[in-house]
């Protein structure tokens, strides 16, 4: 829940406090719950409004252009346009002792935190949490289409900042 709150405003004191806030909630209206969702789905989405309550509070990252550097893909008269170039293709991962890491992690948790706020909390929701994406679009409000973009390019930033990392 901290991770989750965490990717809505700007300290993890604030964080902190959003779950407490957010447990809090979840006691006061307990009796109200009609299971007509998960109760963890449930839980999630009184978080995720406190959350969002207080980030809204807080300065707001704002997009900063391209998910991708255009350049890192082949010209519209080249034999395949808008594939990556050779020397662009990203960096093969694999399983390579360097993704566990603690500089790596560290890395990663700073990027997400750097990541817009709806593209932060579809990221963390479905690939740190393990949500689904109906549940996400429950969550947070979106339409399946809306959540696969913010999904996408939340990943592209990540993965052109890890890039980086690993280079």
């Amino acid at each position: 829940m901290l991770r989750v709150a965490r990717a809505h405003v700007r300290t993890h004191a604030s964080a902190e406090e959003v779950v407490q806030e957010a447990w809090l909630g979840v006691i006061r209206s307990l009796d109200g719950f009609e299971g007509r969702a998960q109760l963890r789905t449930w839980v999630f989405r009184i978080l995720l409004n406190t959350a969002r309550r207080r980030g809204r509070v807080e300065a707001r990252t704002e997009d900063r252009g391209p998910t991708v550097d255009p350049a890192r893909f082949r010209d519209a008269d080249d034999e395949y346009p808008g594939h990556w170039r050779d020397d662009a293709v990203p960096a093969d991962w694999g399983p390579e002792p360097a993704l566990l890491a603690a500089e790596f992690r560290t890395q990663l948790a700073r990027a997400l935190t750097e990541l817009p706020e709806r593209q932060r909390a579809v990221v963390e929701l479905r690939d740190v949490h393990g949500l689904d994406g109906e549940e996400v679009c429950e969550l947070l409000g979106l339409t399946a289409a809306n959540q696969r973009v913010l999904l996408h390019r939340g990943r592209a930033r990540l993965r052109s900042v890890l890039d980086g990392v690993l280079a």
